[in-house]
């Protein structure tokens, strides 16, 4: 099979998207099919050998904002602007989009989600005279929702179905300015129509996105995601002190001050006072404030040699970054899609805390590697650590549990033969569909 694979990067920032889709294509290689990733907006910031070598980066993030902006500059003859999507001013501009709310990019969201309506439609038209000239082929996948308005053109020039997999944009288009948000939606929901089928990392996701895109039930599908074993090995972390482990973005909406006020209640503790806290994951301009504060009020309270940071890991050091704790939360403030962190941290066969919310009850259910606390609730957390720092065989059990699952059925290969599977679903409908039409 001949698989079209398009995903936004994320310049300098860590991307769970782009970690998930270079994977995915490097599985999908392995499995003997034909498989391309085109970058659009910015270079991506990969941990594992990178898929998209060779591919040219669409809708350059400079031109797109331009273009958004001035209705002189979309005029301009597109021999004037070409050098804009230069991969070395990318990557430079990439440092920046850190920094970037949804408050500040509606009209572009909006803009981007009417494709061939918008104001970057010469953008699509350039994606697709280049891929006109490629292998055809038999099927696209588009990293996000957000990505809707490529769709039509799509279809229509290259004759194949088109897949979107839904990634948490829900947050997103919720968190822009009320009326951008609302005509977003709107869009989505248009566009939603003209989608071949849609694919969810967890059931809960999958059907909270069908109730609001207002599509039939019969076009999603599940996949849960699945990483990269290579490297991960069980955890080697010692029961005192025992370490507790964080790994996202270092920012409110994951969790961090929930985590950290669960800490500060285990060190007050007599039985837990040893605990040790490490904090991994990314670290952009706009979260260093928050991770000041933090930092001062541990030092505060004379905790602050207890935690240790350890922002923008590669890889290698991520894996390690595992091998070496204890008990694991993430405790994500919002409705998490999936949570990759999670089965990360159950291949190296930590045992995990999470909420009771969102895609959590279902990942832990489904892998057995852990306990679910109360949403919010530092005390709850807290307690939900306690309980597994103070049992450590059922602390190794759990984890043991959660490490098989992942070996399982958790991995990137596995996550890439159930899409296939979907995609051979699509297009057996497609081709019958062509046939009563015939």
């Amino acid at each position: 099979m001949n698989i079209l694979q398009i995903t936004p990067g994320a310049g300098g920032m860590y991307c769970g998207a782009c970690f998930r889709d270079n994977a995915l294509v490097g599985a999908f290689r392995r499995q003997g099919h034909s498989s391309t990733l085109i970058p659009l907006y910015l270079p991506m910031t990969l941990d594992e050998p990178d898929q998209t070598r060779g591919t040219p980066i669409f809708f350059g993030g400079i031109n797109v904002y331009l273009e958004e902006k001035s209705a002189w500059f979309r005029r301009m003859p597109r021999s004037w602007t070409r050098w804009l999507d230069a991969p070395w001013l990318l990557k430079a501009t990439g440092r920046f989009a850190s920094q970037t709310r949804p408050e500040q990019v509606g009209d572009l969201t909006v803009s981007m989600l009417k494709g061939e309506e918008g104001n970057q439609a010469r953008e699509l038209n350039q994606l697709i005279d280049w891929l006109k000239g490629q292998d055809r082929p038999d099927i696209i996948n588009l990293s996000n929702i957000l990505l809707l308005g490529l769709v039509r053109r799509l279809r229509e020039a290259l004759g194949v179905p088109v897949v979107v997999t839904m990634q948490g944009e829900d947050f997103f288009l919720d968190a822009l300015p009320a009326h951008n948000s609302r005509q977003a939606w709107e869009v989505v929901r248009e566009r939603s129509a003209e989608v071949d089928g849609f694919i969810s990392p967890s059931q809960y996701f999958g059907e909270l996105m069908q109730s609001r895109m207002e599509f039939d039930q019969g076009r999603l599908a599940v996949v849960p995601n699945g990483i990269s074993l290579e490297g991960y090995e069980p955890t080697s972390a010692p029961t005192a002190p025992p370490v507790l482990g964080y790994f996202a973005r270092m920012c409110e909406d994951k969790g961090l001050p929930t985590l950290v006020e669960s800490f500060i209640e285990l060190k007050g503790r007599e039985r837990t006072s040893s605990l040790r806290l490490k904090v991994g994951g990314g670290l952009g301009p706009s979260d260093q404030s928050l991770v000041d504060r933090i930092k001062a009020r541990l030092d505060r309270l004379n905790l602050l040699d207890s935690v240790e940071f350890c922002p923008n890991l590669s890889r290698e050091e991520k894996v390690s970054f595992f091998r070496d704790l204890t008990v694991f939360s993430t405790p994500a403030l919002y409705g998490e899609t999936f949570g990759l962190y999670v089965i990360e941290a159950l291949a190296a066969g930590v045992p995990v805390v999470q909420p009771r919310h969102a895609a959590f009850p279902e990942v832990v259910e489904g892998t057995g590697g852990g306990i679910l606390c109360e949403p919010g609730d530092p005390l709850s957390l807290a307690d939900g650590l306690e309980s597994l720092l103070l049992d450590p065989e059922r602390a190794r059990a759990l984890g043991e549990s959660g490490r098989n699952a992942v070996r399982d059925r958790y991995h990137v290969d596995a996550m890439a033969t159930s899409i296939v599977e979907v995609y051979e679903r699509v297009l057996r409908g497609e081709a019958d569909r062509k046939g009563r039409r015939g």
